[in-house]
């Protein structure tokens, strides 16, 4: 197969924490949209994976959940992550990416942003509006204004990401919240490499919304490294 044909080779890691429904999300929605891309998919449940060189991989995609707040990765593992990333290595990641290895500070410096609080409650089917705010990229071609039922993520959000979606709070739960914005989609670089995250995805039918199934597939293939 020559260089132009090859499938982009991609490490998904997926598990941890069970209340994301990881194999459940990795069976009927992100193994069918990788294939889907032509992706050239490794699946891996174990972050003991990444201590392995991870700079032959196009694309690492990420759906690991953790449970507490004091997990993280070795000085190891976040060295071979950002060194691989840096060298071209792309990172496609949402929902819980953002709240994994809370210790590891350069993973989320890396990623752009750090899960804070989720205002209407854990696993609440909070319905909540996300609107697009760059529609002359590839990642939201085609993608338009979208309501969703999930947990309406509140971030610490890297000012230097290029936003793509966000969503505004209305007060419910918190007054002093109300009317305040927060991306929910963005994309970034890291050296050589591109980064797509979507905040998004407590369940699978929040993921199988059409809108939000475009945007991933479209920000996958973008962040994957070029031929």
């Amino acid at each position: 197969m020559s260089a132009s044909t090859a499938k982009a080779r991609v490490l998904y890691l997926y598990g941890g924490w069970p209340g994301h429904k990881p194999y459940e999300i990795a069976e009927k929605w992100a193994l069918p949209l990788f294939h889907g891309l032509g992706f050239a998919v490794e699946e891996a449940n174990d972050v003991f994976c990444l201590d392995a060189d991870l700079s032959g991989y196009d694309l690492i995609a990420l759906n690991w959940n953790n449970a507490l707040v004091t997990e993280g990765l070795t000085a190891a593992q976040e060295s071979a992550l950002l060194t691989a990333v840096e060298s071209g290595t792309g990172i496609a990641a949402w929902h819980g990416a953002a709240a994994a290895f809370r210790t590891s500070l350069k993973y989320h410096w890396l990623l752009g942003g750090s899960f804070l609080d989720h205002p209407a409650g854990e696993g609440v089917k909070y319905p909540y509006s996300v609107s697009i705010v760059d529609r002359d990229h590839p990642v939201t071609a085609g993608v338009e204004d979208f309501r969703v039922a999930s947990e309406q993520y509140y971030m610490s959000v890297d000012p230097n990401n290029h936003v793509h979606a966000e969503t505004t709070f209305t007060g419910d739960q918190l007054p002093w919240l109300d009317g305040r914005t927060i991306p929910q989609a963005w994309t970034r670089t890291w050296g050589k490499g591109r980064i797509f995250y979507s905040a998004i995805g407590h369940d699978l039918d929040d993921l199988q919304n059409p809108h939000v199934t475009r945007l991933c597939a479209q920000g996958f293939a973008w962040a994957a490294r070029r031929s």
